[in-house]
């Protein structure tokens, strides 16, 4: 029975993130925050949002979109001014622009390109002639030929 209580209280970890001293008054400024948080990467822990990371730089960058979002900016302009602070890399989703382009089509284009060699590795493989054949005579290469259909 104790180790089911410490297994889901280690599952419920993440939910309790967000501490109620950082939590707004206002609902529909709270909503918000958490989507933009939903957003963010955890420096610290990689491929977690900081709404689900318990590290104090997660925390700090909640604390920060709350205080632009009682500011009055939009969540445009939150995003955007996180991004100069930190890097792209603070997104999960990056931009498909610039230099990003070449990371999401390097993958599908090695890819072609492998498709397209394939081909033409079996395209000339199938066309090179059986070795040893090219010594033949005519009249051998006639025999081998009757030998092959039979």
């Amino acid at each position: 029975m104790r180790v089911l209580c410490l297994c889901l209280a280690l599952l419920a970890a993440p939910a309790f993130a967000v501490q109620p001293d950082e939590v707004l008054s206002d609902p529909r400024l709270e909503a918000r925050a958490r989507e933009l948080s939903k957003e963010l990467r955890c420096l610290v822990c990689r491929n977690e949002n900081i709404d689900d990371s318990n590290a104090e730089l997660a925390r700090d960058l909640r604390l920060l979109v709350r205080e632009r979002l009682v500011a009055g900016e939009s969540d445009d302009e939150v995003l955007d001014f996180i991004v100069s602070r930190y890097g792209e890399y603070v997104l999960l989703n990056p931009t498909k622009a610039g230099s990003n382009l070449i990371l999401f089509y390097a993958g599908p284009a090695m890819l072609l390109f492998a498709v397209f060699m394939g081909g033409l590795y079996l395209r000339g493989r199938a066309r090179a002639t059986p070795e040893g054949t090219q010594d033949l005579s005519v009249d051998e290469a006639k025999r081998l030929e009757q030998i092959m259909r039979d």
